[in-house]
């Protein structure tokens, strides 16, 4: 282990970084009035207690009043920041963690309906498609206070005690001046790539002038944007090399593409599906000309991928950024000699996803990520052990099993199936989804260690289940597809199930009605499309898959685009009918008495899931709580005790889909706080 790369020291000026294992900076969206408070401090003290050399703080806190926040950003602007950001440090640093901080101006990439309502301000007047905000040109005053506004949030980070920091520039205001796609600026600041560069040195230089020397101060910026007419793989190396050799700059920060539309965003942080580390090589080749120190992450979600990065000499610092959201603990486990018990992220992109949905970062596979406050990661063991019987080997299931077993509890799986995974298991049918299986693979390795028994091929049924006998039930046999939503024609149609199990073989022409707005409908019609035929969704809702948020559903759509798949929102679907050997779809609208029809050959219906519920209800009569569930003490992190039957033998609870369809962070989050308090 001695003579692991990634657990070598690497010395950066003056700051000895423990090993070479960091997290890049990234807004988990958690700051509370624009301040890195209490949650923000415990999510990174988490990780620096865990053995990461290096947290950089905040994904891009704002400089500028008019760089209003659009994902909840620290506010570095602010003067209250500083002690705020001393809290974090010193905190981090007790832990033998560097910490440091990304700052920015957003320019284009916010909105001017945010904040202040100020101008959004840019080197150019084209809008970013993301955020939609037609930009001001930016004014001989309006540099020389961004200069300064830049210089005084440095400060403000150096005098909270931070090891550094690093200045953004892909896809925000420092790099709208570099790239031709964005200056169309005039004279000393846009042109040729000196002027288009000057912006950018003259902040450096006036950081430089107002915290010293020694201070650290980094650049993560894109080294190629990867479109037509932006800036090139050599324009990346030639910044490169400047940056180096202005003196200014203490590391480079090297990603590759562009983030202003969705699709740019997702191939410069790729989510499940896509190539794992696709932009490492590019990475290495800035390092080799520049023989400069530097960092890199981008999908880098596995050790052995980081520990190449560091060996093949392609990078001096790997970032493992989402691979932390999904195990703070990676580094400790490294060290303890148990790296095949880190719970690997499977790329699911929850975590971002919702920040640009404008909710905080949660981890699909990690309910703790986020809530350390309330939902600690580590388990504590109960006062005393107890039987548990868990009904359903699905993600809810298997948390619960798993959960209940690091207390101390004897546990028993029944699962219906031949093998666990749930509706996971039929997700990860489709190809790019079979990541998925790790959420499942994980668990049922964590609760084999625990000694959990499985009873697969069980459909259990009361008497199984009292036969254990059990001191606590949770029923997770989650749910199955509903698809009676039609005034007419329910029995000619099939669900998007019955179409990614196998069970149905696609149609030739073929209309998907996708009203819960999630997976399973895209999935059909990716595996649908795929076979040549004629695809088309409808939905009553206004956008498109509103349950699958924007980089996710990039790699879809790209394949349903590819495939020439029509999408037609705001419309329903009413009723179903034969017509020959074809079906006649009517369609309405909920916007007026209009309808429309449609000849297709097959139907498939999206509308979630109902619960698989019997057994709940056939337990319910012997239970102690009668299935009630407290919600404050659950909210609360507090053990269940409702009793409202004095002869029950057991409490019962069930969680997942088999109480409502939700998604796969609801049912394991269910599973997580129920089953730590037993």
């Amino acid at each position: 282990m001695k003579n692991d790369p990634l657990l070598q020291p690497y010395r950066l000026k003056h700051l000895t970084l423990k090993n070479r294992l960091m997290i890049t900076a990234h807004e988990p969206a958690y700051p509370e009035d624009g301040m890195p408070k209490a949650r923000y401090r415990a999510y990174h003290a988490e990780r620096a207690r865990a053995g990461v050399a290096l947290t950089m703080t905040a994904g891009s806190a704002s400089v500028s009043r008019d760089s209003p926040p659009v994902f909840n950003n620290i506010l570095a602007w602010k003067d209250e920041v500083v002690d705020w950001m001393r809290e974090l440090t010193n905190e981090c640093h007790d832990h033998g963690c560097a910490v440091m901080i990304q700052l920015t101006h957003l320019g284009r990439r916010t909105r001017w309906d945010k904040g202040d309502w100020l101008p959004v301000i840019s080197a150019g007047h084209e809008r970013e498609p993301s955020h939609r905000a037609f930009p001001k040109l930016a004014e001989d005053w309006d540099i020389d206070r961004l200069i300064a506004d830049y210089a005084s949030a440095a400060q403000r980070m150096q005098a909270a005690g931070l090891d550094g920091i690093e200045i953004q520039a892909y896809g925000h205001l420092m790099d709208q001046f570099w790239s031709p796609l964005t200056n169309a600026l005039d004279g000393p600041y846009g042109g040729n790539l000196d002027n288009r560069l000057r912006f950018t040195f003259e902040v450096l230089q006036a950081i430089r002038d107002a915290c010293g020397p020694d201070f650290i101060v980094g650049v993560r910026y894109t080294g190629d944007e990867d479109m037509p007419g932006g800036l090139t793989k050599q324009d990346g190396i030639e910044i490169s090399r400047r940056l180096k050799d202005s003196g200014l700059v203490d590391f480079l920060n090297v990603v590759k593409g562009h983030i202003d539309t969705d699709a740019g965003l997702t191939d410069l942080i790729p989510v499940q599906g896509m190539a794992s580390a696709p932009h490492l090589d590019f990475a290495g080749d800035i390092r080799a000309a520049t023989q400069f120190p530097t960092f890199h992450a981008a999908k880098i979600q596995d050790v052995a991928t980081a520990r190449h990065a560091i060996a093949s000499g392609k990078l001096d610092m790997v970032g493992m950024t989402r691979a932390h959201m999904a195990d703070p603990h990676i580094v400790a486990k490294i060290l303890r000699g148990e790296e095949e018990r880190i719970r690997p992220c499977v790329g699911a992109n929850y975590c971002l996803d919702r920040i640009y949905q404008g909710g905080m970062a949660l981890c699909l596979h990690n309910p703790s990520t986020g809530r350390e406050l309330e939902q600690p990661h580590e388990i504590a063991r109960a006062p005393a052990p107890r039987k548990v019987v868990v009904i359903g080997a699905g993600p809810a299931g298997l948390e619960a099993a798993r959960v209940a077993a690091a207390r101390g509890h004897a546990v028993v799986v029944h699962e219906a199936a031949n093998d666990p995974g749930g509706q996971v298991r039929l997700t990860a049918q489709t190809e790019r989804r079979r990541e998925m299986m790790q959420l499942i693979d994980w668990r049922v390795a964590e609760c084999e260690r625990y000694g959990v028994t499985f009873r697969f091929n069980s459909f259990a049924d009361e008497a199984d289940v009292l036969a254990e006998p059990p001191d606590a039930v949770i029923v997770a046999t989650g749910g199955l597809p509903h698809t009676e939503v039609l005034a007419e024609g329910d029995d000619l149609v099939v669900s998007a199930w019955d179409i990614l199990s196998g069970d149905v073989a696609p149609g030739q022409s073929v209309l998907i009605y996708d009203d819960a707005g999630d997976y399973a409908g895209l999935q059909a019609a990716e595996k649908i499309a795929a076979t040549g035929a004629r695809v088309e969704i409808v939905t009553r809702d206004r956008t498109i898959v509103p349950e699958v948020m924007a980089m996710s559903l990039t790699p879809s759509l790209r394949i349903l685009q590819t495939l020439e798949v029509t999408f037609t929102p705001i419309w329903r679907l009413d009723a179903v009918r034969r017509d020959g050997n074809h079906l006649l779809a009517t369609l309405g609208s909920d916007y007026g008495a209009m309808t429309r029809e449609r000849r297709v050959d097959q139907i498939v219906v999206n509308h979630a899931t109902r619960p698989l519920d019997d057994l709940y209800f056939d337990l319910r009569p012997d239970s102690s709580n009668l299935g009630e569930v407290d919600y404050e003490a659950m909210v609360a992190g507090q053990p269940q005790e409702i009793a409202r039957n004095a002869e029950g033998r057991y409490q019962l609870f069930r969680i997942g889909d088999a109480v409502a369809a939700r998604n796969t962070h609801a049912a394991i989050y269910d599973a997580l706080r129920l089953a730590r308090t037993l």
